[in-house]
């Protein structure tokens, strides 16, 4: 029998592919438990359906996280830190200090894990941090640590 797979089965398939499986597995199964429903021409447009319209907010999301690229180059994220002799912070500037400033400067909301800051800034200057805005599109953003 041929099923379209609603959610991922171990070893069997994953969420909306179709496979051909034992009539007895789908029926006492898959069938149900709402795992997977059966191919039929109905269901297989909609599954059609449904796959074009991700791919069309795939499409559109990488859109906007390339405008947002383009916006992030242009923008300096200003912080002021106390620091010591020669220029050194105490203590450092953090991937989650830098979203926070974004988004009370700037308006801009990127999660703090997007920002791939190998190590924490613990110095004065401009420091050119890259941001990763969607699986294929990564941008960068000027960081200013100024004195307190």
């Amino acid at each position: 029998m041929k099923v379209i797979f609603l959610k991922d089965v171990k070893g069997k398939g994953k969420k909306g592919e179709v496979k051909n499986v034992s009539d007895g597995y789908a029926r006492n199964y898959l069938l149900k438990n709402k795992i997977a429903e059966e191919a039929t021409p109905g269901n297989m447009k909609a599954l059609e359906a449904q796959k074009k319209k991700n791919d069309q907010l795939e499409q559109q999301e990488k859109e906007e996280a390339m405008n947002l690229k383009d916006t992030l180059a242009d923008l300096t994220v200003e912080l002021k830190a106390k620091s010591g002799d020669g220029g050194r912070l105490f203590g450092s500037i953090t991937s989650k200090q830098i979203a926070d400033t974004l988004q009370k400067e700037h308006g801009y909301k990127i999660d703090k894990r997007k920002i791939e800051l190998e190590q924490p800034i613990r110095a004065l200057g401009y420091t050119t941090v890259p941001v990763k805005l969607h699986p294929e599109v990564s941008g960068s953003i000027k960081v200013h640590v100024a004195e307190k």
